[in-house]
Parts: C-alpha cells; sequence; structure tokens
C-alpha cells in the first residue's frame, strides 16, 4: 500500500497470543457468520491474522485463543504445519514463533551492494524444501534462505518505477519453480523463471473509472496473485477495489467488482485495498477487504463461480481493525491455494 507503519526495531521477543476464529451472527457483532437452511450449520472459521499491534488467532466464536505483540502492519503472514508462526514483524524482518512464544527462526533483509537505501519485505512463503523464499523491495530481487539463515538463491527481478517500499507486495513460488510477484508500484503482475527472466505478464487498468488517490480510493496497485489449476490467474487488485480470474491470455473470465456483493444479510459490501486470496478445497474463495471502514468486513468468502453468492464474512473491528493486510483461514482440510 501506498503507506505503512514502521517501527524501527525488529521485534525478538514477540509474543504470539490467540488464534481466533469468526461467526457471522450480525453485521456490527464482531463475529463472522453465514446464513443458512434451519437444519444447517452456520459457516464458521478459525483463523489467524494481524492488525492494531497484534498478531491474533481467533477461534470460531470470534474469542481470542493466542496473540503476540506485534507493533507494525503485517503484508504476509504463515501458520505452519508444525504449530509454529511465520511472522512479518518489522519492514525487513520476519520470525519464526512457536506457541510458547519462543523466537526459533529469524532473517532481518539488507541492501546488497552496490545499493545502499532501504529493504523491506512484504512477501515471503515456506517452502516444501524448508527453505524460506522472501522478496526483497530495494535490492529487487527474490531470495531462499535456509534455516540457518544463509542465502541459498537468488533471483533479480526489475521495475519500471523503481521503489524500495512498492516493488512487490505479495509474492509466491510456484510449482513450476517460477515466482509469481505484484509489482504494486507498476501495478503488473509478472511470473519471473528460475533465472530472473519475465515469462508472463498482466497490466492493471483503472476498469473504466476515474483514478483517486487514499486508501480508500482506486487505482492499479495490485497486493496479490495466486496461480489456479487451470492455468489463470487470480488477482487481489488491491485499490483496483476486485479481484480477477484473468486467462494466460491476459482475458479477463471472473471478476467481483467494487459494489457487486451483498453479505449474508443482504447488506451491501463495499471493497477498498483488495489483499489476501485463498481459494479454498470447495472452490470458495477467501479475500481480504483492507482499508474499507467499520461498516465492512474485512475478509469475505464466496463461492468461485457466477453466483458469487456471500457464504462468511468476518467484521472484528475489536481485535482487528481498518489495516488488517495479512490472515490465514485455518480450519479448512484438504489443499488450498494461497
Amino acid at each position: 500500500m501506498l503507506t505503512s507503519k514502521f517501527f524501527a526495531k525488529a521485534v525478538s521477543g514477540i509474543a504470539l497470543a490467540s488464534l481466533a476464529t469468526v461467526l457471522v451472527a450480525s453485521p456490527n457483532s464482531g463475529r463472522a457468520s453465514g446464513k443458512h437452511a434451519p437444519d444447517a450449520k452456520p459457516i464458521t472459521h478459525r483463523l489467524i491474522a494481524q492488525d492494531k499491534g497484534h498478531i491474533v488467532i481467533l477461534n470460531e466464536k470470534g474469542d481470542v485463543e493466542w496473540e503476540a505483540p506485534c507493533p507494525f502492519t503485517s503484508h504476509d503472514i504463515t501458520y505452519l504445519p508444525n504449530g509454529n508462526v511465520l511472522a512479518h514483524t518489522g519492514p525487513a524482518t520476519i520470525v519464526e514463533m512457536t506457541k510458547d512464544k519462543q523466537i526459533v527462526w529469524k532473517h532481518t533483509s539488507t541492501p546488497k551492494a552496490p545499493y545502499a537505501g532501504a529493504v523491506e519485505i512484504h512477501g515471503f512463503q515456506r517452502l516444501k524444501d524448508g527453505n524460506t523464499m522472501i522478496s526483497e523491495t530495494g535490492n529487487k530481487r527474490f531470495i531462499e534462505v535456509d534455516k540457518d539463515d544463509k542465502i541459498v538463491k537468488e533471483v533479480p527481478f526489475t521495475v519500471d518505477h523503481p521503489s524500495s517500499h512498492r516493488d512487490t507486495r505479495l509474492v509466491r513460488k510456484l510449482d513450476n519453480g517460477h515466482y509469481l510477484a505484484c509489482h504494486e508500484g507498476d501495478g503488473v503482475v509478472r511470473e519471473w523463471d528460475a533465472d530472473g527472466k519475465m515469462v508472463w505478464s498482466y497490466k492493471m487498468d483503472l476498469n473504466n473509472q476515474p483514478e483517486t488517490p487514499g486508501h480508500d480510493g482506486h487505482g492499479i496497485n495490485v497486493f496479490g496473485a495466486v496461480r489456479l489449476k487451470n492455468g489463470n490467474t487470480l488477482i487481489a487488485g488491491g485499490n483496483n477495489n476486485r479481484v480477477i480470474e484473468v486467462t494466460p491470455a491476459g482475458q479477463v473470465v471472473w471478476s467481483i467488482e467494487r459494489d457487486e456483493l451483498k453479505d449474508t444479510e443482504g447488506m451491501p459490501i463495499h471493497l477498498c485495498w483488495v489483499t489476501t486470496l485463498e481459494l479454498l478445497p470447495n472452490n470458495h474463495l477467501v479475500f481480504g477487504n483492507t482499508h474499507a471502514g467499520p461498516n465492512n468486513p474485512q475478509l469475505i468468502e464466496i463461492t468461485h463461480d457466477k453466483e458469487k453468492k456471500v457464504v462468511w464474512t468476518m467484521k472484528n473491528m475489536t481485535v482487528l481493525g481498518n489495516d488488517t493486510c495479512a490472515a490465514q483461514i485455518l480450519d479448512v482440510k484438504g489443499k488450498v491455494i494461497r
């Protein structure tokens, strides 16, 4: 995003305290809910997210199970299979923390000569081989770091508008070994091969709307993208205020527009900065809606089809807030694309 809250010192003794999930009961309850048939159970989720100076795990009732201080606006987060949390705790720092809040791994990115400016991390991913992929702005490279914090792979990338804050947002390493990167400052999603060659790109557009400033404005500052099994790419448009699915040829074949959705109670949903994406095994899509204010949910689950039915939302402005950029659903079994 255009601005982030920074803190000068890397958090080294962070307390990870409460994973919480939310029941959507009413639009202003601070819980998440889904309307359902009399004999059906409501859709609920347990989740982890970061905002308001802490990382939390919320249970299905919206209660905080676990939390740790994090005075930073995180852009990525991962709950690992071993129960640890891979967390974004500073502009250039990520840590792995245990349930008892012990930091067992830490990485801080620094400038690579001859570059001497600021470096930031906005996207990272724990890989199948145990290494961690990290996207570095400023240095303009993807690195893979081992358990001893040694860089074992480095892949450079290029951008049209270099910025130590906006070179990339979320980045994911694909099964083919390539890197799918959202270049916020350029408004472009690019796929880079293992040698740093661009092999695919999609340029965001203003969707026939005027460009407007601010976090609640409209632009092409793309935030997140995931590659689907059919080869298409789902894109969280950031301040493009929508989600789109594009083919390898760049054709938009599915979208969620800014004021298209209604929640499970029939109330309109307004999208602002669309951030994280998770495609669940049941083909439902969960996405983040940041900077949309207290009247709109921070997370939304819809059916990934023509109907685009909203089946669950999370709106919890008490525990989380208007800067909830990093979240992950925790109670889903099976392969999640995120």
